[in-house]
């Protein structure tokens, strides 16, 4: 296994904001996780992180109804946003999501990059569309994650990614956003997710403590 793969699978529940007040102090380095309700978040942070149980899945969407911090080690975290679309939640409810997310996402100077989850046969609808537009505006980079990518045949697969990346330029010109395909269930895209997460963690390199490790096993 990649040395910088394993830091993934030591992903740890830290607790869930509701309140901006709740976060962790804001240092370090984030990379926030958000999508619509069934585009299959969940899945693809348990797949990343190797972990079952790490981030809940349910077959009734909007199950995540806060900001839910996963700690990878003292200084890096995954932060997984509530998700949206078919969430049968109370109208105020979604408001406070809403006010809340987007404090999140303009304010806070340890986030990195977002992931961003569209199920890849039904990819950029209204939400997709709205978070580009504040990437665009913050400059904030932005990974499309196209999941359920197995539920496509290949020539499927190959004009959702096509169709995903020919848009991109127009909606968002300001900064650079990639797209990649990707399946929980078929564990397919990982190491193409975790190359594009290291960066933002600035994991490019071993840890001292890694080297010391595979030392010692020489």
């Amino acid at each position: 296994m990649p040395i910088n793969a394993a830091r993934y699978r030591n992903a740890s529940y830290r607790l869930s904001v509701h309140q901006r007040r709740q976060l962790p102090e804001d240092t370090g380095f984030e990379v926030a996780f958000a999508g619509r309700s069934n585009a299959g978040k969940s899945s693809a942070i348990n797949c990343l992180c190797n972990q079952t149980g790490l981030a809940k899945t349910s077959r009734t969407p909007g199950r995540t109804q806060q900001i839910v911090v996963f700690d990878l080690d003292p200084q890096r975290r995954l932060m997984d946003l509530p998700g949206y679309g078919y969430a049968k939640v109370p109208a105020d409810l979604q408001r406070h999501w809403q006010n809340l997310l987007d404090w999140y996402l303009r304010q806070r100077r340890a986030l990195q990059g977002i992931v961003l989850v569209m199920d890849a046969r039904h990819p950029l609808k209204p939400f997709d569309l709205q978070l580009l537009s504040w990437s665009n505006t913050a400059l904030m980079p932005t990974h499309v994650l196209l999941t359920k990518s197995d539920k496509l045949n290949r020539q499927e697969q190959i004009n959702a990614l096509r169709t995903v990346q020919a848009a991109l330029p127009d909606l968002v010109p300001n900064v650079e956003v990639t797209v990649q395909l990707f399946s929980a269930s078929k564990k397919v895209g990982v190491a193409e997710l975790e190359e594009r997460l290291d960066s933002w963690y600035q994991w490019t390199l071993p840890l001292d403590s890694d080297v010391a490790e595979d030392h010692s096993e020489i």
